[in-house]
């Protein structure tokens, strides 16, 4: 499918959408991990199957390290009437951050970076050196995780588990490439349940597994079961832990470097307010981020809204969108607990209209970048990485008139 052909010249379009839009602020979800990475879901069809049921309109693949998901992401939105996000997610390293003990939205290791790029070119583009640069990362993640499935094999040995563990076999049968330490936690948790016919024979396993500690979930939660083993066996102290080759992680100005020559718009990715309120080193209070961001070169930022706050959403969305960042929401995804699609904050709440009408305005822009990028080379940011913020009405209405055509066409 060529996706884009599906849209007339931008003119036409924009004429077109002063005659057929009808100002409806779209539900957007742009941030969601799919079976490319590591996802709660079991296919593409599922994700966007659930996003249809739920009003949800715009949607963006975000997978780790990878791309190759995007045609069946492109095609499966067409489909189903939503307007398809090309992002993606990288851990990035900020030497100087680390060597200061600076945690940024890692809230664990100080200087460690998460990354996401909005907005890539459909179809995917990568030139050299970024390629191989690119290439080294997902050779080294998966090197990582192959070695901690080794080791997590002699844990199942010392434990007479009368079973292992097959890399290739998790590699070709649960993912597509990309194996990330929660692929071997399911691939345990499914080996035991085959395993072992009773509960207690299971939490038995599981208590000597641990070392004596019990399985505190229900054995009918998987996705809770898959966490406490990642907890007990491949986290730092674990007997399967394998520590993250410095090879695995680029440094922060590459990753953005990758972002743009893929055609994509950098984003930083907020933790935000955790449960207590608190906020990392690095991004409280807003006016210090927001000047550190721009001297990175990065002017879009996200939410994975269920992690925060209301009140906070509203104040750091708010203030980033008013100083002309571009501002998306997302789920994410990426463990085994599935939760809907359509986007609330903490503890379940409905997001406000303001929060609802930054999110599609962050994603119009996205949209507008992309549909540019692809029909004339350039989109909302230029050649050094900079945006015209003179322009971000007309990216902001271009976009919603792709959206609403994709909709009503």
């Amino acid at each position: 499918m060529e996706f884009w052909k599906i849209f007339p010249p931008k003119e036409e379009l924009l004429e077109w959408y002063a005659k057929n839009g009808d100002g409806q602020i779209r539900l957007v979800n742009a941030h969601l991990h799919t079976p490319y990475s590591f996802s709660a879901f079991t296919d593409i069809s599922q994700a966007l199957n659930m996003a249809v049921n739920e009003n949800v309109k715009v949607a963006g693949i975000n997978d780790f390290y990878s791309t190759d998901g995007y045609a069946e992401w492109a095609q499966a939105c067409a489909e189903r009437k939503i307007f398809p996000l090309f992002n993606i997610e990288y851990i990035s390293l900020n030497r100087d951050d680390q060597a200061a003990g600076i945690k940024v939205n890692d809230p664990n290791n100080p200087g460690r970076t998460y990354l996401s790029g909005k907005g890539l070119s459909f179809p995917p583009k990568l030139e050299e050196p970024y390629a191989s640069k690119l290439e080294s990362v997902r050779y080294e993640s998966n090197l990582q995780v192959q070695k901690m499935c080794a080791k997590l094999n002699e844990v199942l040995e010392n434990s007479n588990a009368g079973f292992q563990l097959d890399f290739e076999d998790i590699k070709s049968g649960m993912t597509r490439g990309m194996v990330r330490e929660r692929h071997l936690a399911k691939a345990l948790r499914k080996k035991i349940n085959a395993q072992f016919i009773t509960a207690v024979e299971k939490q038995l396993f599981y208590k000597n597994l641990f070392g004596g500690k019990a399985l505190k979930s229900e054995i009918g939660n998987f996705a809770a079961i898959e966490n406490e083993i990642r907890g007990n066996l491949l986290k730092a102290g674990g007997g399967a832990f394998i520590p993250e080759s410095p090879e695995a992680f680029l440094d922060m100005e590459m990753v953005c470097s990758i972002i743009l020559n893929s055609g994509g718009i950098p984003t930083y990715p907020f933790l935000a307010d955790d449960n207590n309120g608190n906020f990392t080193e690095f991004e409280a209070p807003k006016e210090t981020v927001i000047e550190i961001l721009r001297k990175r070169n990065i002017c879009s930022v996200e939410f994975i809204t269920t992690r925060n706050s209301i009140a906070t959403l509203e104040e750091y969305a708010g203030y980033f969108n008013d100083n002309g960042f571009v501002v998306t929401f997302g789920t994410e995804h990426n463990t085994p607990a599935m939760e809907p699609i359509e986007l609330f904050a903490r503890n379940n709440t409905p997001l406000t209209e303001l929060l609802l009408k930054i999110n599609y305005e962050g994603a119009a822009i996205t949209a507008a970048h992309q549909y540019l990028t692809a029909t004339e080379g350039s989109g909302y940011l230029d050649e050094a990485g900079k945006p015209d913020l003179s322009k971000r009405e007309y990216y902001t209405n271009l976009g919603k008139a792709l959206i609403e055509y994709l909709i009503k066409n």
